[in-house]
């Protein structure tokens, strides 16, 4: 973390694909970045070495037996997960073992829409999606879900049918702080990412995400990913392989093996990679969402707003630039439920009362403007989406921030804090900007 002396800083906000560049006053600004942590000189050889010296359990090869059918589970296209270069580590350590025609590729959506065949190429690349097969999971098809028993607390288990019938199953992910689990990757690439409608929805229920250990870098404790450790422990997982990503979306570090204690080894790596202490609340934080593809729409770009939150005053303002090409998105139900109560308490009560969540409750439940303490932070955005869209927003004191997109920079008000890549939860009163960080509050 750096406080930046003598004359206008810019900062460059991860917004889509191009970024965004402000400048900030440094008398009343603090910059909060990562500390740089380089790709690693060879990916290729750094992926293998996971798979052959893993941190639990025997290597991969040892895994596997010939004629084996091998269901791979890897995430959507909302995470910046090096799926391709990940894939053909597997297929070059499995070589003389297992072929092409052995894998099947599970692209674990949980409730999010498939990604079309253009998108699975940008994810894998031509030759991949041409010679594997390929499926998108459909939580809400019951054709693709088999019944798994109750795991956890309670939690219904449905699971994708692929998956539950492949001899061997590897998931694939890579690990960073999540607002609601604690961590993403490992155990989340089966639940939610491969589970069944209704199994999502119990783990995204009002009384999980409504915890105060539902947050940000806590696992143990967090009844969502209590419930995700034991479907996976329960559910039976071969193989994990997860890797570890700086602000430029390079890989850091991989990991493999046992599912649980890999992942274990993994979070100690996120937390020297993509956390960062703050000593401090802010009036005013700017934030982003990471930039594509984590900003594709609102629903995600929740994430960044509830980071920020962590650090703003009570009554301060969160700017959180974010590019939703997306929309809310247009699909699902989000936008419907987001225009459905006059205020967020309204809004919390009637997810409360409901019999059964629904699948954007994680969403709400975390929002900046209703997690609680409703209505105390002002949030605004910038992005494509048109102001008259944002309207849906205003009454959980959102609203659209125009920043000049089609000029090279944008000047905050004094007292501002800017979080370009932060994602992760920091902590009285300047401002903070966050470049490229993604922080953590001791």
């Amino acid at each position: 973390m750096s406080s930046v002396a003598g004359g206008r800083q810019p900062v460059r906000l991860a917004y889509g694909e191009t970024g965004l560049i402000i400048e900030v006053d440094p008398e009343c600004t603090t910059v909060v970045t990562p500390v740089h942590h380089a790709g690693a000189a060879d990916v290729a050889a750094t992926l293998r070495g996971a798979l052959q010296r893993p941190v639990a359990g025997p290597p991969l090869r040892d895994v596997v037996r010939p004629g084996q059918r091998i269901a791979v589970s890897l995430c959507d296209l909302t995470r910046p997960q090096p799926r391709e270069a990940m894939v053909r580590a597997l297929l070059a350590e499995l070589e003389g073992i297992s072929g092409r025609d052995d894998f099947t590729l599970l692209v674990a959506t949980g409730t999010h829409r498939g990604n079309t065949d253009a998108e699975l190429r940008v994810m894998l690349g031509d030759e991949l999606v041409d010679t594997i097969r390929i499926f998108n999971h459909d939580a809400r098809d019951p054709s693709m879900l088999t019944w798994r028993g109750e795991f956890g607390n309670g939690v219904p288990v449905w699971l994708n049918r692929h998956w539950v019938e492949a001899d061997v199953r590897i998931t694939t992910g890579f690990v960073e702080p999540h607002f609601f689990a604690g961590f993403s990757g490992g155990p989340k690439l089966v639940a939610p990412g491969l589970a069944g409608l209704n199994t999502v929805l119990t783990l995204h229920d009002a009384a999980r995400i409504g915890s105060d250990r539902a947050t940000w870098a806590i696992c143990e404790g967090n009844p969502v990913h209590d419930d995700v450790r034991a479907i996976a422990a329960g559910t039976g997982v071969d193989f994990a392989f997860d890797v570890v990503l700086n602000a430029e979306q390079q890989v850091v570090s991989a990991f493999g093996g046992e599912i649980l204690a890999m992942h274990a080894a993994a979070r100690e790596q996120v937390r020297a990679v993509s956390m960062r202490p703050v000593d401090q609340l802010f009036d005013v934080v700017v934030t982003s969402n990471s930039g594509y593809p984590l900003d594709q729409n609102l629903y995600q770009a929740v994430k960044g707003m509830s980071a920020a939150a962590t650090i703003v005053k009570p009554g301060g303002l969160i700017i959180c630039a974010a590019e939703c090409r997306d929309g809310f998105p247009d699909h699902g139900s989000f936008r419907e439920v987001l225009a459905s109560a006059e205020t967020p308490q309204a809004l919390l009560d009637s997810i409360a009362a409901r019999e059964q969540p629904s699948p954007t409750n994680g969403r709400f439940r975390c929002w900046p403007g209703c997690r609680r303490t409703p209505g105390s932070v002002s949030i605004a955005t910038t992005s494509t989406m048109p102001r008259c869209a944002l309207r849906t927003c205003s009454r959980y004191r959102i609203s659209q921030r125009r920043l000049r997109l089609n000029s090279p920079r944008w000047d905050p008000m004094p007292g501002s804090a800017c979080c370009p890549k932060v994602r992760r939860r920091f902590p009285t009163s300047r401002a903070a900007s966050f470049s490229d960080a993604r922080s953590s509050r001791p």
